[in-house]
C-alpha cells in the first residue's frame, strides 16, 4: 500500500471521526436536564467559591467525577449526569494528581481546610499542593464554602454531623485534661478499650510506627506529641497532646479506633482509607512508646501470633 494524499486525508479523517464520537459525541448523549438525587442550588458563598476554584485551576489536580473504576478508592457513590446540570463549566477531569473531590463536602471540619489551605503540608506532612495563604482569609473562607458543598445533599449531612460534634469537643476540651480524655474514651466502643495491641513493640515496628508518624501526623500533633504542630493555631480544639495520657487507661484497641475512625468535629480525620491494619497499630504502638511512655502491646487478652512475628521466648 503506497502512502498517498487520498490515503492520508481518508485515514485522518477517520482517526477523527472516531475522537470526535468518543470525546464529543458520546458524553453528549449521557447529559441530561434532570437534577440527581443529591444536587441542590448552591447559595452564594459557595458560587464564590467555585469561581476561585476555576480561576486558580483547582481542576488541574483535582477531579470531580467519581467513576466505577475508582471503587477500590473508596468512593461511596458513582458520579451521575445529573450531579453536573448546574456546572458551567464543568469541572470533571481525569486527572488524579491530588485527591478527588466530587464526595469532599463534610469530610472535615472547616477549621482544617483552613490549615491546609494556609499551608497543606500542616494537616498533610507529605502533600505537593502549593499554599494559598496568599488568596488570604475571606477568600479561602468562600474555597471552604464551595469545598463543603462538593456532594450536594450527601455533604449537606455530613456537615450536620460535623456542626453536631464540633460544638461537644469544644466542650470537653475545655473542661481540662481529665474530662476531654474521660470524652475521648467514652466514644471508643467498650469492646475496643479492653482491646491491647497485638503487636508486640519490636524495633522495625516502632521503626515503622515513626514512618507513618512523620507522613500523616507530625503536622498537627508536632515532632514530640504535645499538640503543638504548626497546623495547631488554626484548630480548635487544639490537636490531642499525648503526653497528658499517661495513667489515663489508654489502651491499644482505643488508639487504634481514633486512629482509624477519626473524632468527628475535630480536625481529627479518619485514616482507615489511607493505612491498612498493620500501619495503624504501629504507629499507635510508636505514640504509646514515645509520648504516652507505656503500652499494653502483646499482652494478655493474646491469641495466636502471627507467623512473622519475632519470637518472644514463650510457649503458646
Amino acid at each position: 500500500m503506497k502512502m498517498t494524499p487520498p490515503l492520508l486525508v481518508l485515514g485522518g479523517s477517520l482517526i477523527f471521526g472516531v475522537v470526535l464520537f468518543v470525546v464529543v459525541i458520546l458524553p453528549w448523549a449521557t447529559m441530561t436536564d434532570q437534577p440527581s438525587d443529591i444536587h441542590r442550588p448552591r447559595t452564594a458563598l459557595e458560587e464564590r467559591g467555585r469561581k476561585l476554584y476555576v480561576k486558580n485551576g483547582c481542576s488541574y489536580c483535582h477531579s470531580q467525577f467519581i467513576r466505577r473504576i475508582d471503587w477500590d478508592l473508596g468512593a461511596e457513590r458513582i458520579a451521575q449526569a445529573g450531579d453536573y446540570i448546574a456546572e458551567q463549566p464543568h469541572l470533571l477531569g481525569t486527572e488524579r494528581t491530588g485527591p478527588d473531590l466530587s464526595q469532599e463536602g463534610g469530610e472535615h471540619p472547616d477549621d482544617w481546610h483552613m490549615a491546609h489551605f494556609i499551608n497543606p503540608r500542616y494537616v498533610r506532612p507529605e502533600s505537593i499542593m502549593p499554599e494559598w495563604a496568599f488568596l488570604g482569609t475571606e477568600n479561602i473562607t468562600a474555597l471552604i464554602a464551595y469545598k463543603q458543598s462538593l456532594g450536594y445533599k450527601d455533604a449537606d449531612a455530613r456537615m450536620q454531623r460535623q456542626r453536631l460534634w464540633k460544638p461537644k469537643s469544644i466542650e470537653a476540651y475545655e473542661k481540662g485534661t481529665d474530662g476531654n480524655v474521660a470524652w475521648l474514651h467514652d466514644l471508643v466502643p467498650e469492646p475496643w478499650r479492653k482491646l491491647p495491641n497485638p503487636y508486640p513493640t519490636s524495633q522495625a515496628g516502632l521503626t515503622r510506627g515513626h514512618r507513618i508518624y512523620q507522613s500523616f501526623c507530625i503536622g498537627c500533633h508536632g515532632p514530640v506529641g504535645d499538640g503543638m504542630g504548626p497546623a495547631a493555631p488554626h484548630l480548635y480544639p487544639p490537636p490531642l497532646n499525648f503526653t497528658t495520657l499517661k495513667g489515663r487507661g489508654v489502651s491499644g484497641g482505643i488508639l487504634y479506633y481514633q486512629i482509624m475512625n477519626g473524632i468527628t468535629g475535630t480536625a481529627m480525620p479518619y485514616f482507615k482509607r489511607d493505612l491498612e491494619s498493620e500501619k495503624i497499630w504501629d504507629v499507635g504502638n510508636y505514640v504509646a512508646v514515645t509520648f504516652i511512655g507505656e503500652t499494653d502491646a502483646n499482652t494478655e487478652p493474646r491469641g495466636i501470633d502471627a507467623s512473622y512475628e519475632p519470637a518472644d521466648g514463650e510457649k503458646r
